[in-house]
């Protein structure tokens, strides 16, 4: 199935990129609700903090600025390259449409006579006209060339805020995985303390050795020491969130909280076809291959002869209030016909880079499309089995956290072995830590699979059922 779509820029007269359009991804489950993603697809989060910094990125995020930019500029691009379609027109006159010219004549003296000089003034007002006849349509897909890269800079713009948003996104995630390992590390902390003073009672009673206390001590240790990277971690997403809304981070206030308040939207992947006019990476390159191929036409076009019309006409006179009269007016008009014979294969050169050119935007487009679906599939394996790892990892840290209650309760009834209770311990805060690693990751999966959809898609129009 060759990859066509409605809304697509590639049309008959661009090459076929051959493609083999699937009819759903390898990795989509059965029966799942048909949901595409909203145009406001962070609000599926359910996170008042994180849609306000959304928002705000999208209103004075610096990159975004800097693509609307460059797309202004292609604009005026744009523009420049569609004059050469319409004729130039010009005034003779130096800052005002009349222009007065002086002469003069020098006396002379004639057989002992002198003559005196003679000081003539010229009125005259013209206009001048040029246009050149595109009749093989060099300039007329010049200027579409330059049309479909000003397109191209849009969907940039797009590639621009929706990477933008996906930003915020992860790091607002890592703001609040950071808050929770914290947490854990600070009830793991003072659960290792309890530890450490039965063990030193049990130490006084004799039950106890040097060694007992020196392991848990080393526990301790540990757990302080994990501390510290990942109040690093959360002050560098506290940064990174402020750069995105283009603030000093002493300015900007995460409050955060705990992925447990975080809910799980519901989206399913639609159609790999209507993914093609759903990334905004591929339709840049689609607009860049549009673009190509005018340029290709365009350099065709330099092989045959171009004609230019020129003509001029207006009023010249000595008197000026003669000017505007029948008399004094005058007109001309020429037209020319350049036929390059040889020009060292200069045009051929031109002519062969733009195919060359054309065929590099075809590959990269094919190239975009193919890792588009890699990208969605990736998403949505990655969205089931980090589900599963989540669901595997509270069964592990629920028998952790009772091999570990019950080992401290032996160890408080002076029954329990030290390198047991040492284990269980260990295992717990090791099995806490990995159960918010594991939400984080599902978290980042479904921010992964918006990004790879293109972000949100604009509301599907229904179709009557009498329609014809």
């Amino acid at each position: 199935m060759v990859a066509s779509c409605a809304g697509c820029i590639l049309a008959q007269d661009l090459p076929d990129p051959a493609l083999d359009i699937p009819r759903a991804y390898k990795a989509t489950g059965p029966a799942l609700p048909d949901a595409p993603p909203p145009l406001d697809w962070w609000r599926g989060f359910r996170s008042p903090e994180l849609t306000d910094l959304m928002e705000e990125a999208q209103k004075v995020n610096l990159d975004i600025a800097a693509a609307v930019a460059r797309f202004v500029q292609a604009d005026a691009q744009a523009r420049i390259a569609g004059a050469a379609l319409l004729p130039t027109l010009s005034a003779s006159g130096p800052g005002n449409l009349f222009q007065e010219s002086y002469s003069r004549v020098s006396g002379s003296s004639l057989n002992g006579l002198s003559t005196g000089g003679r000081e003539t003034v010229n009125f005259n007002t013209a206009l001048s006209a040029s246009y050149m006849l595109d009749f093989w349509g060099q300039y007329r897909d010049a200027a579409q060339a330059a049309e479909d890269t000003s397109v191209a800079k849009r969907f940039d713009r797009d590639v621009t805020a929706l990477t933008t948003l996906t930003a915020v996104a992860t790091a607002y995630f890592q703001v609040l995985a950071s808050q929770d390992r914290i947490r854990t590390a600070d009830r793991n902390i003072a659960s290792a303390t309890n530890i450490l003073e039965a063990i030193k009672q049990r130490f006084k009673a004799g039950t106890g050795t040097d060694l007992d206390i020196a392991q848990q001590e080393s526990v301790l240790a540990n757990q302080r020491a994990a501390v510290p990277p990942l109040r690093q971690t959360l002050d560098q997403n506290i940064n990174a969130l402020a750069l995105l809304v283009s603030r000093p981070p002493e300015s900007l206030h995460v409050a955060g909280g705990s992925m447990d308040q975080i809910a799980t939207p519901r989206i399913t992947a639609g159609l790999p076809s209507e993914l093609l006019t759903q990334r905004p990476d591929i339709r840049r390159q689609e607009a860049l291959l549009a673009s190509a191929t005018a340029n290709v036409g365009s350099a065709r076009a330099q092989f045959f002869p171009s004609i230019q019309l020129t003509g001029g006409g207006g009023y010249q006179s000595s008197a000026l209030s003669s000017l505007i009269q029948p008399h004094a007016a005058f007109f001309n008009l020429v037209a020319s016909v350049n036929q390059p014979i040889f020009d060292g294969g200069a045009i051929l050169g031109n002519f062969e880079l733009s195919k060359a050119q054309q065929d590099e935007m075809l590959q990269d487009y094919r190239k975009a499309v193919v890792s588009a679906f890699s990208d969605v599939d990736n998403a949505l394996v990655s969205i089931r089995e980090t589900t599963e790892k989540l669901k595997l990892q509270r069964v592990v840290v629920s028998a952790s956290r009772r091999a570990f209650q019950l080992s401290e309760a032996q160890l408080r009834a002076g029954t329990a072995d030290i390198v047991t209770v040492l284990n269980t311990q260990l295992t717990l805060f090791q099995a806490e830590d990995g159960l918010w690693q594991a939400q984080l990751a599902r978290l980042l999966a479904f921010v992964s699979l918006y990004q790879a959809l293109g972000g949100g898609w604009e509301p599907r129009t229904e179709k009557p059922v009498n329609a014809l």
